[in-house]
């Protein structure tokens, strides 16, 4: 039996009845826009967006729903979901000052995961945000306090929030960590060492409602239960969403050794305030109940949902939305003689203030921070009435990505899971150039991946292009048995997401 650590194994796992992975493995675009924050103007950072096509400055649930034209589509991998999902970019900056976008790899996935009793679709206009970006300080103990000793009344929401972010460090030699168990970045110490697969970013939502669309804020419409996932939900806020919960992994491990920082793109060198946005754009909200009501399978696979139209990979990564005016050649990339664009690095640990926007109403784009009053992140005292309070468990999801040097040699998750003694074989596999682009006709090119892994472990497989590899990702369920004390389950079903990578060398 592989033993973790007592807080962590009770902090974030358990067993999930239902949900499904909503995988989106293209983006449909990188730029500074922010519809909810920042309706009709430049954004001061750039995000990383997915789901609906037609995305811009003034985006609602009409816009991404709209019938007819190229703007009609999904980066994501259900037809039915044109729902926009984003969050900040992360820029890796050299000691130079340097900067450049860290390598997305594999898109990301959303997670809808049905906890809570009664669920509600969320309704047609719904959207909300996760998250202060402008926090730079975790206030918490590292790793967090068990669950049986968190406050069962959820007034303290921004206790809440700052457990709802998440830095996974990924070593695919090693057993995984729990989601959502570390709240900011690994030092680069710690990160060198160990992080030798990358690093997973997590964003939870609110799951709690007072059942209206949106609000001033976009946050104080929706409220976190006392356990993050599940569990209490504060007096008023009855209504209940599933819970959404977005993964994207980034190769961090591509700049072990080298001087300088990871930074996000607000200017967050601590991770804190990692923030992200979710507007609703599934096709009706009676289809997307019909979802919540039927697609009750504990697989998570979006396959296992008939009322779900699939679409391919290559089909998803056409969609994509058109730049404005105000934004056509900002290059988000890199490299960079700083963020994009002029946005200063604000360490903390008091909060950020608010800087110049480079090319919003003639502002100077000095790079400096101004004197601007600092933002206070405290959210509304909730008051409390127990909803249900026998829902204690939580589901720990997770991207785990197995790589190859040939295709042979298979990283065994139920060994590696079971057996303390399991060593995975070392990989040989270094990530592609972030500046290489792949044609779009190499997408619908798919190796087998009979020789990588025995047939019936897969559930589903898919193929799609990234850099200069080609990416074949099979999906598979792991039984885990965790070690914990007797307040938590001691076991659950780990619903792992394999990215399979085979080095295919350079298609230039």
């Amino acid at each position: 039996m592989r033993n973790f650590r007592a807080a962590t194994a009770l902090a974030l796992v358990g067993s999930a009845s239902a949900f499904w992975r909503m995988p989106c493995r293209s983006r449909t675009g990188l730029a500074r826009m922010d519809p909810l924050m920042d309706p009709g103007e430049i954004s001061d950072h750039v995000h990383s967006i997915f789901g609906g096509g037609n995305f811009g400055m003034t985006t609602t649930y009409e816009d991404l729903t709209q019938t007819g034209g190229d703007l009609n589509c999904t980066s994501c991998g259900v037809i039915e979901d044109q729902s926009a999902y984003w969050t900040p970019m992360l820029y890796w900056q050299s000691d130079d000052g340097k900067t450049e976008a860290v390598q997305q790899v594999g898109g990301m996935l959303a997670y809808y995961l049905l906890y809570l009793d009664d669920l509600k679709a969320f309704p047609e206009g719904f959207q909300m945000i996760a998250g202060s970006k402008n926090v730079r300080n975790f206030t918490g103990s590292f790793p967090d306090a068990e669950l049986s000793s968190w406050p069962t009344d959820p007034t303290d929401q921004f206790f809440l929030q700052q457990r709802a972010i998440g830095f996974n460090c990924l070593n695919y030699n090693k057993a995984p960590e729990p989601s959502l168990y570390r709240h900011q970045f690994p030092d680069r110490d710690y990160l060198d060492a160990n992080c030798l697969s990358g690093l997973r970013l997590e964003l939870a939502f609110p799951s709690c409602s007072n059942g209206e669309k949106d609000s001033h804020d976009h946050k104080s419409h929706v409220a976190y239960p006392s356990l993050v996932k599940e569990g209490n939900c504060p007096e008023g806020y009855d209504t209940h969403h599933p819970f959404i919960f977005y993964e994207s992994i980034f190769a961090t491990n591509q700049y072990i050794g080298k001087g300088g920082k990871f930074v996000l793109s607000y200017g967050d060198p601590v991770g804190t305030g990692y923030h992200g946005d979710f507007i609703m754009g599934w096709k009706s909200a009676d289809y997307l109940q019909s979802a919540i009501d039927d697609c009750t399978n504990d697989s998570g696979n979006v396959q296992d949902c008939p009322h779900f139209t699939l679409q391919d990979d290559s089909d998803a990564a056409k969609c994509t939305f058109p730049v404005p005016d105000a934004l056509k050649g900002e290059d988000c990339e890199g490299p960079l003689d700083g963020l994009p664009v002029d946005v200063p690095v604000q360490d903390g640990p008091q909060p950020a203030t608010a800087f110049p926007i480079a090319g919003r109403g003639g502002a100077q784009t000095t790079g400096l921070p101004s004197t601007t009053a600092k933002t206070s992140f405290a959210l509304p005292t909730l008051t409390y009435s127990a909803a249900n309070p026998s829902l204690t468990s939580t589901a720990q999801g997770g991207i785990i990505v197995a790589m190859y040097s040939s295709g042979a040699n298979r990283l065994h998750a139920e060994a590696e899971a079971t057996s303390p003694s399991y060593e995975a074989p070392t990989s040989s596999y270094e990530a592609p150039s972030s500046t290489y682009v792949a044609p779009a006709s190499l997408i619908t090119e798919s190796p087998s991946i009979a020789d990588a892994a025995p047939a019936d472990d897969i559930i589903s497989t898919t193929t799609y292009t990234q850099g200069n590899e080609v990416v074949e990702l099979y999906i598979q369920e792991v039984e885990v048995t965790i070690t914990a004390t007797a307040t938590a389950p001691s076991k659950h079903r780990r619903h792992v997401h394999q990215h399979i990578h085979h080095q295919r060398g350079a298609r230039r």
